[in-house]
């Protein structure tokens, strides 16, 4: 009966403020009334509610009401459904998106956001021009949250081909560009936009080469200033991660320009700004098409890569670690690299030391390539592999096994976790764990709870030892005691706490 009541109070209230000239005090009781009515009750009165008079408050710029309102309409929006929102309230829709409040504009965005999940109610928003419209001038606002909103709701529609053609075949795209030369931030913004709707399909990437601003980006990406390369890179990395992306930047030519600017890098003093996001782009290229074939027809990279983890500054040994890391996270990537002999040795000892040197920051990513370079899958465990993984290991540093221990025990949970993966990714491997059963003290350290003291790490240790208790050769290797350690230790979890034994308790008071 209380909750009857509670909804009846609502429409009563909301009737109340529509009547009223100046209805403050009715907004204020009907926003604590709202805060009691479930939803579903709300959503059996949808029918009855009349939010016009709410909306037309709204336009008043008065600061408590538009607070208000849009707390109000917040709730009892979310009792409509979308379609019914997109019918009965487009007029109100489109105020809401040229409001001078935020508020009332991500209010409405996020109602558009609704409609444009719904298959029904999105034919309703793709009829409207003038609200399309108003979406993409969003775009162009101060605030970043209706500007996202925005983007959100139109790479949404651009899912379908009704979509594609409301936002590429009319008279958008001229708004589109014209919300562009705003400045740098929003350019960019629409470019994002972009390049999410290209990489859906084959077919919307067309779309959107039709259009003329895919190439307005790349000329960008070539063009002298350096900043905007750096950002443009990312985008177009992005690009790369689709198979038609990465099809249409080989056809335009695209990959041979970034190559070739990366060639020109050494005589361009300001190349810092670019080079990092121009490698990076590289090492995603290569790993998502074949390492041998990209490092092969674009050798500089690897030269590059090899040249900047020799630097004195630390952003370019970063890049160039997590390049390394990506590209020798998968076999043919790891052949690659071995290919290029001594100088990957000589990488090898460098990134140890970094390991052992740098700040904290790189220090875990030059421990995340060492997991992903020595980590190798069961069924790739040739010999020639574990012997390669065997001397790489041993190219790291005098007594790697010691090195990786040291630096777990320092007070960084972040290290500690990195470093307990350098021992996961090796953990399935023979050689591996020969040298950690010799090492004294180890499979203590391994089975010892005590060591780890928050959740991620004992996460990673939990891991450790599931990969070694899983392998096929460990009970051989560690001896059948040590195994079972390790199998208690699993079977107990990774939280499992010692009974601390009664008696002991009672002495300690």
């Amino acid at each position: 009966v209380i909750g009857t009541s509670m909804a009846a109070q609502a429409l009563a209230l909301l009737r109340e403020v529509a009547r009223l000239e100046a209805p403050l005090e009715e907004l204020r009781a009907l926003h604590s009334v709202l805060q009691a009515v479930p939803l579903n009750e709300l959503r059996q009165q949808a029918a009855e509610l009349r939010l016009g008079p709410l909306f037309s408050l709204l336009n008043e710029n008065h600061r408590e009401k538009t607070t208000l309102c849009v707390s109000i309409l917040e709730r009892l929006l979310q009792a409509m459904e979308p379609v019914h929102v997109a019918q009965n309230l487009r007029v109100d829709l489109q105020r809401g998106l040229i409001h001078p409040d935020d508020s009332v504009k991500i209010l409405t965005l996020s109602q558009i956001g609704r409609i444009v999940e719904n298959s029904d109610a999105v034919t309703e928003i793709l009829n409207n021009a003038e609200l399309l419209k108003q979406i993409v001038y969003c775009i162009g606002g101060e605030n970043l949250s209706v500007a996202k909103a925005a983007i959100k709701s139109l790479s949404r529609i651009s899912l379908t081909q009704a979509g594609l053609e409301a936002l590429f075949e009319s008279n958008l795209l001229d708004d589109l560009k014209s919300v562009m030369k705003t400045n740098d931030i929003v350019r960019y913004r629409v470019y994002e936009l972009i390049i999410e709707i290209s990489s859906v399909s084959p077919e919307s990437l067309n779309y959107c080469t039709t259009s003329g601003l895919v190439t307005q980006l790349l000329r960008e990406l070539t063009g002298e200033d350096v900043l905007v390369r750096a950002t443009c890179i990312e985008m177009v990395t992005s690009l790369a991660y689709t198979h038609h992306g990465r099809q249409y930047l080989a056809q335009e030519g695209v990959i041979d320009q970034i190559s070739n600017i990366i060639v020109g890098a050494d005589s361009d003093p300001f190349s810092s700004f670019y080079l990092p996001g121009f490698v990076k782009f590289f090492g995603n290229l290569a790993v998502m098409d074949s390492p041998q074939q990209i490092c092969e027809r674009y050798p500089i990279f690897v030269e590059k890569v090899f040249e900047m983890i020799e630097s004195q500054d630390p952003t370019m040994i970063g890049v160039a670690v997590d390049t390394v890391g990506i590209l020798g996270s998968n076999v043919e990537g790891k052949q690659v690299l071995q290919k290029t002999g001594t100088r990957f040795e000589r990488l090898l000892m460098r990134i140890g030391h970094q390991s052992k040197n740098a700040p904290v920051e790189l220090k875990i990513r030059c421990l995340d390539a060492v997991s992903s370079l020595l980590y190798l899958p069961p069924e790739q465990q040739t010999d020639d592999l574990l012997r390669m993984t065997e001397s790489w290991f041993s190219s790291l540093s005098r007594d790697p096994l010691e090195l990786f221990r040291g630096i777990s025990s320092q007070p960084f949970p972040e290290l500690h976790c990195a470093a307990l993966k350098v021992f996961t990714a090796i953990a399935n491997q023979p050689w591996a764990q020969k040298l950690m059963f010799n090492s004294p003290g180890f499979v203590e350290y391994v089975v010892d709870r005590s060591v780890e003291h928050d959740k991620a790490s004992k996460d990673a240790k939990y891991e450790l030892v599931k990969a070694l208790a899983n392998s096929k050769t460990i009970a051989e290797i560690f001896g059948n005691p040590n195994y079972l350690r390790l199998r208690t230790y699993l079977s107990e979890g990774p939280y499992y706490v010692k009974p601390v034994s009664t008696t002991a308790v009672e002495g300690a008071e």
